[in-house]
């Protein structure tokens, strides 16, 4: 799959989950392993220890003269994430202290390539962009969304396709293929992303034609919300793709019932290095992430976390993101 930003309708956009299948449960005999869907019809043991042994790349000299002089002089690369659990993107290893996932292992092959010691810092949601703001970190790794409005004061260098999941109560018999199929629903979806952004434009599509609006509902962890799914008290929860793949199929429990490109119905989602506007950074980051493209570690790295069919072809900078009315 490309970055490029192709066209789709409705029903191309929105389709039942294959971009992440497991196999089976952590096992803590073996020091805590899962099994994931590495390509169709194969599977790759993937590492939940503190002990990661992490796909690395070398420095390139020519991109690391590229970073700003007081990063370079400072000699690590500050980069914030989630301090949620979010596998396979961005959780914490059996330890319960160490952060692993997609989302740090990107960001360390983009340290590498840069010459930098990464050191990673875990927030709240919301506190990721306070801290990028006032310089406190120098990127952001964490399921970033691409979008038109953030653009008014981030740079994004994009390094993966940003599919959204609907998830359910196994067996619900519900199908998402747009906004129709979640009017009058309860829906739960994080605060300040672009999965609640995409359902309020759905709720208000759906009153202006008649139907009955989605009642929204937060929750302040996944434990909460995945109880409240559980027990009946909501009918879906919408958040990332491969998060909601990794639950369904861990626990046994929940389905993705549809998935929707991050973007809306007319352009592929993106997810993004984000960097404080006009920082001086994103366009090493952009060329470090195009150098892991080309040598291989890229791949390596989406096979290890079963997320190949997320790989984009090249890094951009800046390209068309989720529109403001997003529908």
């Amino acid at each position: 799959m490309t970055a490029t930003l192709a066209r789709h309708t409705v029903a191309a956009a929105l389709t039942l989950s294959s971009a992440l299948v497991l196999a089976a449960c952590a096992n803590p005999s073996d020091g805590g392993t899962t099994e994931v869907a590495a390509t169709k019809g194969s599977t790759t043991k993937i590492n939940l220890s503190p002990d990661q042994n992490r796909v690395t790349t070398g420095k390139v000299d020519s991109i690391a003269a590229e970073v700003p002089e007081r990063i370079r002089k400072r000699g690590t690369l500050e980069i914030v994430a989630s301090s949620g659990s979010a596998a396979p993107l961005n959780f914490h290893a059996t330890d319960n202290r160490t952060v692993i996932g997609v989302e740090p292992d990107i960001a360390h092959l983009v340290a590498d390539v840069l010459g930098l010691e990464p050191h990673i810092t875990t927030v709240s949601w919301e506190n990721i962009f306070v801290g990028l703001d006032s310089g406190k970190y120098d990127a952001g790794f964490s399921n970033v969304t691409d979008t038109e409005e953030r653009k008014e004061k981030y740079d994004f260098a994009t390094y993966r396709e940003d599919n959204l999941g609907f998830e359910a109560k196994k067996g619900s018999g519900l199908k998402v293929r747009g906004p129709a199929d979640v009017a009058g629903r309860t829906v739960a979806v994080s605060s300040g992303t672009n999965q609640e952004k995409l359902l309020i434009e759905w709720s208000k599509e759906n009153e202006k034609a008649g139907r009955k609006p989605v009642d929204i509902k937060y929750y302040q962890n996944d434990s909460d919300t995945y109880l409240a799914l559980r027990s009946g008290r909501i009918d879906l929860y919408l958040g990332p793709n491969p998060t909601a793949a990794y639950h369904a199929a861990t626990t046994g429990r929940t389905e993705v019932v549809g998935t929707y490109s991050g973007a809306g119905a007319s352009l592929q989602g993106l997810i993004a290095a984000t960097t404080k506007k006009d920082s001086g950074l994103v366009q090493p980051l952009a060329d470090a992430l195009n150098e892991v493209i080309r040598n291989g570690t890229y791949a390596k790295v989406l096979e290890r976390w079963g997320l190949s069919d997320e790989a984009v072809s090249k890094s951009e900078i800046n390209p068309p993101g989720l529109p403001r009315s997003n529908k």
